[in-house]
């Protein structure tokens, strides 16, 4: 089998960048106990946090890294009506019917994180 398999087939490239895109999950959850140790340390360990974020590389970083995400979740929500399969009287319950509210939440979810983000 070649090295490069996974370059075939859309579906085994989607597949390998999904699991690559975990690294960025790790980065993203890391990097927010990073600003939670910053901002219980106080206001220097906190101006000091935001300093280093504003670096080109930890900018360019993080941009990569939300697009993973972003990506990782899209693909996940997608996988969710292959992974649980449920049927009510002896049918399957359509796939939009399972990823749809998951969609829904992380809308609403993220809606909530922006407005209490930006109201401020």
């Amino acid at each position: 089998m070649s090295t490069y398999w996974w370059l075939a087939r859309w579906s085994y490239l989607t597949f390998i960048l999904r699991e690559a895109s975990s690294v960025f999950v790790g980065w993203t959850v890391l990097l927010t106990l990073v600003q939670i140790w910053a901002l219980t340390h106080g206001p220097s360990a906190n101006a000091a946090f935001h300093e280093w974020m504003r670096y080109p590389l930890m900018l360019g970083v993080n941009v990569i890294a939300f697009l993973f995400v972003l990506f990782h979740a899209v693909t996940w929500f997608g996988l969710t009506p292959k992974a649980m399969v449920i049927r009510v009287k002896g049918q399957r319950v359509p796939d939009w019917a399972i990823s749809g509210p998951n969609y829904a939440a992380w809308v609403l979810v993220s809606l909530g994180v922006a407005w209490v983000v930006l109201r401020g």
